[in-house]
Order: C-alpha cells, then structure tokens, then sequence
C-alpha cells in the first residue's frame, strides 16, 4: 500500500506479518472511546490511530495452533487444531455451556487447568450490545468480556464461586431474557441505551424463586447480589455501514479499505466487516 511521505516521495507503507489473536481492547480515557490494538504475531498495531485511513490484510495461507503452535489446515473453536480442540477442556462443550460441567463425573478432560480456571469467581451481568442480554464471565476478564461483545452498557448483578454455578443462573435468566448478541445490530449502531438498573431490578423479583433454589443447593453464600453502576463505553466508529457484507479469509485471502471503526472484534471498513477473533492463528500480513 503505498504512502506519501515528505517531499512527495512515495514508498511501501511498512507490512507487519504474524498470526492473528483477538484484538486487545481496553477502555478509553474518560469520555474517550475504546482503544484498539492489532496484535499479529509480536507485532502491535494502534487501530485508533488508522481510523480513516487505508488498511489492508493478506491472509498467507498459513494457519497455526494457538495452543501448541503446530501447522493446521483447519482452525477449530477459533484457534485450535484438531488434535488440541479434541483434547483441551477449554474447548469442551462444558466452556459453552457451563451448567453441563462434569468435573464432579471425574471426565474432566484435564482436571488441574478447570481448577485454575472454572473454581474460581464468576460474574453474571446485563449487557446491551444489541438489546438486553444476560452474560457470564469469570471476574479476573471484566470490563474485557463486555468490550469483545461491543456493549455500549454494561451492569454486574450478581457473583458465584465457580464456573456451573454462573450457567446454572444464566439458564434462570434465559427464561426472561436473551443471552446472544444480534451482531449485525451491533455493528449497524441500532442500539438505544436501557435503564439497566430497572432491568436489574425486575429480573431479581421475577427470578427470586430460582435463585432461592440455587442458593439451597448451592449454599446461601454463594450466590451474592452485587451493587454497583451500571458503565458504558463509546467506540471508534467513524461511520456505522448501512448494510452488512462480511469478509472472510477462508473465501477471499485480501482484504481491504478505508478504516471506518473497530466495535466488539470487528474491524469496519467502507468494503465490509471482518470478526478477527474468528480467524485467530490465521497469518495475515497487514499494511
């Protein structure tokens, strides 16, 4: 991609190459909108600071486990080659679905990684990426959950000991209100702000009977209301796309255009979008 540089000269704008994670998102200064940034392979690419600018990506062709790094042909549970998503609890059907955990079965695929990760304290909040929706997260990746979501609200309500115990609520509260994101919405800005607080407040009455049964199996220390604000979060979209035309590597190798705005793990560019985190490992060349 060629750049203008002092003097009229042009040159090659620099090309970074690695393989793709999801994107790092971290909350703005305040009154400031999210940050972005491009991680391909140990390179870094502040995603703000090209807003409005050209960006293109070339997939090589090449894909490499996240997890053990090995050459696959396939990327599986977005990162993973086939070997690793059949033999890692992350990629278990328990991480989608929580409440169907068998650790307690003694089938846990590797019992000492759920220790760390699905024992420990978890969030369940109210969300609004696309409308009102319910989530859980373990506590040690908030506000980050919400940010991968592209919420522009975001409301803890309630906290548990372990990873069950948090599908277990969110399964009560499927019952009263949706627990996806209408990405298409989302990136469209189709979103008006809610009054989560409300919200909040009329699920808890309305669900206070199952929750009474899980604090009763459970214990009644485990399940605990939280009080706190509600907080929101401004992205860097310079321009919502009127109609959605999604890329993908696995059907077009280069992608490209002008930089519109980054929200939850897509870039928005005048050609269409593109969710990274869906090809993480893929190698991309990027300028």
């Amino acid at each position: 991609m060629p750049a203008v540089i002092e003097g009229g000269r042009i040159e090659a704008a620099p090309v970074v190459q690695g393989c793709l994670s999801k994107m790092a998102i971290a909350p703005g200064e305040p009154g400031g909108p999210v940050r972005y940034t491009l991680r391909a392979g140990e390179h870094r690419l502040d995603l703000n600071a090209r807003l409005g600018q050209p960006l293109e990506l070339n997939w090589t062709g090449a894909i490499a486990c996240t997890h053990c790094g090995r050459a696959t042909k396939k990327s599986f549970a977005q990162g993973y080659c086939y070997p690793c998503f059949k033999k890692l609890a992350q990629c278990d059907t328990c991480i989608v679905k929580p409440e169907t955990c068998h650790f307690d079965a003694g089938t846990c695929r590797e019992p000492e990684w759920a220790e760390r990760h699905c024992f420990q304290p978890h969030v369940i909040y109210l969300a609004n990426s696309s409308g009102l929706k319910v989530g859980i997260t373990r506590g040690t990746q908030v506000p980050t959950r919400w940010l991968d979501q592209g919420a522009i609200q975001a409301l803890p309500i309630l906290t548990v000991e372990t990873r069950q115990q948090s599908g277990l609520v969110e399964v009560l509260f499927k019952e009263e209100v949706a627990d996806r994101t209408n990405w298409r919405a989302m990136l469209k800005g189709e979103v008006e702000a809610l009054d989560l607080l409300a919200e909040r407040d009329r699920l808890l009455a309305r669900l206070d009977g199952g929750l009474g049964r899980l604090r009763e199996r459970f214990g009644v220390d485990t399940i605990r209301a939280l009080d706190e604000a509600p907080v929101t979060f401004d992205y860097p979209v310079l321009e919502f796309p009127r109609k959605i035309v999604s890329h993908n590597f696995d059907k077009q190798a280069r992608v490209s255009g002008t930089l519109l705005g980054l929200k939850g793990q897509y870039l928005i560019l005048d050609t269409g979008v593109i969710n990274l985190r869906k090809f993480t490992g893929y190698e991309v060349a990027v300028s």
